[in-house]
């Protein structure tokens, strides 16, 4: 016989029998059996034991509920998942009851300690069809909201898998999902090594493609996904859907964040491999893996979080179509040409948090006052941001209106000569 509260906790367990389970009890997160044992190694702290019934003791370690992040951040990092059992009715009589209200894991990681501000922390999937000749990829970064999707065609499955390499050279994803692939390059499995992503799966019934079709339909509330540029791109379409049911089995509260999907094509942009990214420097150095050094470390002189992040995807990405990068470029050389703009706009970038994060954080019910504050103080400094760039486009309207009137002067000056 055991207790009803080991009953519980059993049940509970029996759902995540692959996640270490932390089992709210008052003021403390508790682990049991094996689970403690990995906690007490991973976290270094105190082993015990805890009876259960029948003169029966097991295994028990403990940590603290308001320091619990610091907890999960470690056995994440070590490559455990983490199932949260939250209590959920208030105590009284009776058995208090529990649930699980999220699941922690490299690729869904949402707390602030335990994410670098200035990069993005990716969940990517790959599916793989048309024997080996066409894989779809996508993935998703839920504490911004990011969620975009590709499809690659090649003659042979090593093509497509050079190109698939990378993809994950440049989004260095924490969490992996691979659907119907076993990668067959070594150079592949050499990036597999050195990017050391969390493997997850999900249902093989859930990527089926017309499964995977009407999963994504049902998420955007629309009848069609060809607006979403995913017409005639079925894996790059099951590959989006592991995404969505993966999410809804961990984290249900995160799907609200992936309002929409971009799909995007190769060939918008230069395709570089790990080894010139590495040769490059492009993000890190070569000796030491360090910012410092490297290209991002010289033309990152960004002020937020959310500005460090895109210069890093404008880095690992160069753009291709020469519009697109005249427009960049030209963007650049206003704040370069008026330096105070440029000043006014840094001003007030200072006093701007991660909104981004933070906005999403609210939307799943995770944040905490300080996030709540931030966000406040941000948007206060909206209307200052806007101010200045407002009136600069006045000032260059009024600079504009000036110089046609001078040069409308000087025609009629010269036809009158003549």
């Amino acid at each position: 016989m055991t207790t009803p509260m080991r009953q519980q906790y059993l049940s509970i367990k029996s759902q995540h029998p692959d996640c270490i389970l932390l089992f709210r009890l008052g003021d403390f997160y508790e682990t049991f059996d094996d689970d403690a044992k990995t906690v007490a190694r991973v976290c270094d702290v105190v082993l015990t034991s805890r009876p259960v019934g029948n003169d029966q003791r097991v295994p028990l370690a403990g940590v603290p509920y308001h320091a619990v992040d610091f907890y999960i951040a470690k056995l994440v990092e070590a490559g455990y998942r983490v199932a949260i059992a939250e209590q959920v009715t208030e105590p009284g009589k009776g058995l208090v009851e529990r649930e699980v209200r999220r699941v922690v894991t490299k690729g869904t990681v949402v707390e602030p300690r335990m994410l670098d501000e200035r990069r993005n922390n990716y969940l990517l999937t790959v599916a793989f069809g048309g024997r080996g000749t066409v894989a779809g990829l996508a993935y998703c970064d839920i504490t911004t909201g990011e969620f975009a999707a590709t499809q690659i065609a090649g003659a042979t499955q090593t093509e497509v898998e050079q190109r698939i390499g990378e993809e994950l050279s440049r989004l260095q994803p924490s969490e992996l999902i691979a659907i119907d692939w076993e990668p067959l390059q070594s150079s592949i499995h050499t990036l597999l090594a050195v990017l050391n992503p969390v493997f997850s799966r999900v249902d093989a019934w859930q990527t089926e493609p017309e499964t995977a079709a009407a999963t994504l339909k049902r998420h955007f509330a629309v009848s069609t996904l060809d607006g979403f540029g995913l017409h005639n791109k079925p894996e790059a379409v099951r590959a989006s859907a592991a995404i969505l049911a993966y999410l809804q089995q961990m984290q249900p509260g995160a799907l609200a964040l992936l309002a929409r999907i971009h799909t995007y094509v190769l060939g918008e942009f230069m395709t570089l491999d790990e080894a010139t990214r590495r040769n490059l420097e492009l993000t890190e150095t070569m000796r030491g893996g360090e910012i410092k050094g490297s290209l991002l470390g010289v033309l990152d002189d960004t002020l937020t979080p959310m500005g460090s992040r895109l210069m890093r995807r404008w880095i690992n990405q160069p753009l291709l179509d020469v519009d697109s990068i005249s427009h960049r470029l030209d963007s650049v050389q206003r704040f370069f040409d008026d330096t105070l703009l440029r000043l006014d706009v840094r001003q007030v970038l200072r006093n701007i948090g991660d909104l981004e994060r933070w906005t999403n954080r609210v939307i799943q019910g995770v944040a905490i006052p300080r996030d709540l504050v931030g966000m406040r103080e941000s948007l206060r400094r909206m209307g200052e941001l806007d101010a200045s760039l407002n009136a600069d486009k006045e000032t260059k309207r009024r600079r504009d209106k000036e110089t046609k009137r001078q040069r409308d002067k000087e025609t009629r000056r010269r036809g009158a000569h003549r």
